[in-house]
């Protein structure tokens, strides 16, 4: 019995760990369609072309309809209730807009985006195991907007029809799709003056018998209690062949069709006796003139029939691929074992036989590297996963300070670690969330400015290499040197009163703990917490954070990280006896020149490099280690950094190109300054690592003269 016990709970944990996973998948589907329905919201009344515009989009309204039931169906079976019933709520409201009983409302759209809020958190706060939300007020807030419907006030039906809803009829519609036959969607609205005339339904239906094939035709009661009848036919005649029925009560216009979403209703398969009169149909109407047709529409995405076709894909835990990657490390380190010992061999053996090992050897690097390639791309995913969630941050938050903010997102398909992308999440919402509350200014004050009252927030991502580059951009105010200068004189963080700092010391300044431009704190920000985090888990990742703002025009905030943390390319070099690996990714370029070209500022060492100036290190005098070129007049310099933020690591000599196994240093007893991890090469020589954030950190006074 133990051990049927020990299978259920641990068969448990694999439900719940999938529960999760799922519905991280479709949250991230909600989100990134839930904002393009705010278009649709308090669209003008008055004809129907603006009636139609007003109806949210109908594929969209399908991809979180079928989301919403997932997620309901999923938390009902593994019992988180509030989670259930929120979705259910949202999914009931989303049948409403779908079916035309209600209009979006901006009651409506709070709503949703309330409760996809609250979802959230109920899921979390389960897998945490810490109380739910009250979700009470979110449920009432959608019972409301559901039971007050807005009702269409033209006699019109709009183009979406419930045909879908009877197999046969259904059918005919898809298949006349399938064929290419054009579709109209016809309307007659009765009247005592038409039924004087002789024109009554059953008239008007054998009229569109004459011109097509029947496929539907439904009475539907008006707001007004008026009957009117709906007619889909399929016909390639022209439209001048009806064209004067409008003065018989007709009106008409071209048939849209929508799937009905497969989570809701079950497709019924055609027999061969509902195919066989469209058929025939087609065939006879294809052979008629016609001189204009209804614009042919096209069936939204097929994704009610992708559902029943095999997935290819299969969900795997971070841990298992942490612990692939792990083992890939150790080839990496034995491969590299294997290329020292063939070394040794050299001249040992003959050379027939070495170049045979020699071959196996390059071969097993290749399919090594392809190896190491592949479980990093398993390992990628879209940063668009957290960009889609900062829709929201700006919303609430430009509501709630009443300002108008609009998000631009470039570069959503980059692909970055999924560890890393867990870990971005914070810092992002921090910096986008001080970007509203500091940097866009109020509608009034970007007018009196002669800017658009609308301020623009923009998050880019693009990658180079080993590395990717996050922007956060804002056309606000700037960030105020004086005022942070000032309040970072009145904290101790700045020893002088210089205006023109450096922006890396400007950064420095807002990244200290506690430090706030704020008087008061509010519900954005003010505590003094916000860039503290934000530098602390970029560097915790090995990247590095730069700033450059412009009083009055804007800000905009670079993170550059890399790829992934595990495996990386790395230089060798030789310093004062010993040997360090410079991570690639940081790397420029390796440059060598004379004593003469070094100019001495302040007991600092400078040089002219591509226009600008460049602060050395010598990593001898860092690391207090012997130094073997005293005598010698050329110095090997590594430039590491970035336009922005740059310094030359002055090294005895570079050794080569290597695939290095990061071990960080985790026991704050070894660490020390300009030191990341450590790794270890093929003759089994533990190498450090360096920090190039650490040592740019160190540098980056010199060229203002602040050191």
């Amino acid at each position: 019995m133990a051990g049927t016990d020990s299978f259920s709970a641990e068969l448990a944990t694999e439900l719940l760990e999938d529960y999760y996973a799922e519905c991280e998948e479709h949250l991230a589907i909600i989100c990134s369609h839930l904002l393009g329905m705010e278009a649709y919201v308090n669209q003008s009344k008055g004809s129907l072309k603006n009636e139609l515009n007003r109806q949210v989009d109908r594929e969209i309204l399908n991809e979180v309809f079928r989301s919403f039931h997932s997620v309901k169906g999923l938390s009902g079976m593994v019992g988180v209730k509030a989670a259930e019933e929120l979705a259910h709520q949202m999914e009931s409201y989303l049948r409403s807009l779908r079916d035309g009983q209600v209009l979006l409302s901006p009651e409506g759209f709070d709503a949703l985006m309330n409760g996809t809020k609250l979802l959230e958190q109920a899921i979390a706060c389960h897998r945490s195991q810490t109380s739910p939300p009250d979700i009470t007020a979110a449920v009432s807030q959608l019972t409301a907007v559901i039971s007050a419907p807005e009702p269409l006030e033209s006699p019109r039906t709009p183009r979406i029809l419930d045909a879908a809803q009877q197999p046969a009829q259904g059918g005919f519609v898809r298949v006349a799709a399938g064929f290419n036959l054009p579709l109209w969607h016809f309307v007659f609205t009765p009247s005592a003056e038409l039924k004087s005339r002789g024109v009554q339904v059953n008239e008007i239906r054998d009229r569109l018998k004459s011109i097509g094939q029947l496929i539907n035709a439904t009475p539907r009661m008006m707001a007004d209690n008026a009957i009117v009848f709906d007619f889909i036919v399929a016909s390639t005649a022209t439209e001048t062949a009806f064209a004067n029925w409008a003065q018989d009560g007709l009106t008409w216009e071209a048939y849209e069709i929508w799937e009905t979403p497969q989570s809701e209703e079950t497709e019924t398969p055609l027999a061969q006796s509902e195919v066989a009169p469209l058929e025939s149909e087609r065939k006879e109407l294809s052979s008629s003139t016609q001189t204009t047709v209804p614009q042919k529409t096209e069936t939204p995405s097929s994704q009610s029939t992708l559902i029943s076709q095999p997935s290819n894909l299969v969900r795997v835990e971070l841990s298992k691929l942490d612990e692939l990657m792990l083992l890939v490390g150790e080839l990496v380190i034995s491969r590299a074992r294997l290329t020292d010992n063939l070394t040794r061999l050299k001249g040992n053996i003959p050379a027939s036989q070495m170049r045979a090992l020699q071959e196996v050897n390059l071969a097993l690097e290749r399919q090594l590297r392809d190896l190491r390639q592949g479980v990093m791309r398993v390992r990628l995913v879209p940063i668009g996963e957290i960009f889609s969630r900062m829709h929201f941050v700006v919303r609430d938050i430009a509501r709630a300070s009443q300002k108008q903010v609009t998000l631009e997102i470039s570069g959503e398909e980059t692909e970055i670690d999924k560890f890393v992308v867990e870990r971005m999440m914070d810092p992002l919402l921090h910096l986008v969330r001080n970007a509203v509350s500091h940097g866009i200014e109020s509608p009034s004050e970007r007018i009196e400015a002669g800017k658009p009252p609308e301020g623009k927030i923009a998050l880019h991502a693009r990658s180079a290499g080993e590395t990717i580059a996050i922007s956060i951009a804002d056309n606000g105010r700037g960030v105020d040197t004086a005022k942070v200068l000032q309040k970072g004189l009145s904290q101790s963080l700045k020893q002088d009163d210089d205006a023109t700092i450096p922006s890396s010391t400007l950064l420095d300044i807002l990244c200290s703990p506690g430090f706030s431009t704020k008087e008061q704190a509010d519900l954005t920000s003010g505590r003094g917490v916000g860039m503290a985090i934000v530098k602390n888990a970029v560097q915790q990742l090995g990247g590095l954070l730069t700033l450059e703002t412009t009083p009055g025009m804007g800000t905009e905030f670079i993170i550059q990280l890399p790829l992934t943390l595990a495996i990386a390319d790395a230089l060798i070099v030789s310093v004062g006896g010993q040997t360090f690996a410079i991570p690639q990714s940081s790397i420029r370029e390796v440059i060598e020149l004379s004593a003469s070209a070094i100019t001495v500022f302040e007991n600092n060492e400078i040089i002219l490099y591509r226009g600008t100036v460049l602060p050395l290190l010598h990593l001898v005098r860092l690391f207090k280690l012997p130094d073997h070129n005293e005598s010698n007049q050329s110095l090997k310099v590594v430039v590491v950094g970035n336009d922005f933020n740059g310094v030359g690591l002055v090294v005895d000599r570079p050794i080569g190109l290597r695939e290095i196994v990061v071990r960080p240093l985790t026991d704050p007893l070894v660490q020390a300054v300009g030191i990341a991890g450590a790794t270890e090469l093929g003759d089994g020589q533990v190498v450090l690592i360096l920090d190039v954030l650490d040592l740019i950190r160190t540098a980056s006074t010199i060229k203002s003269g602040n050191r």
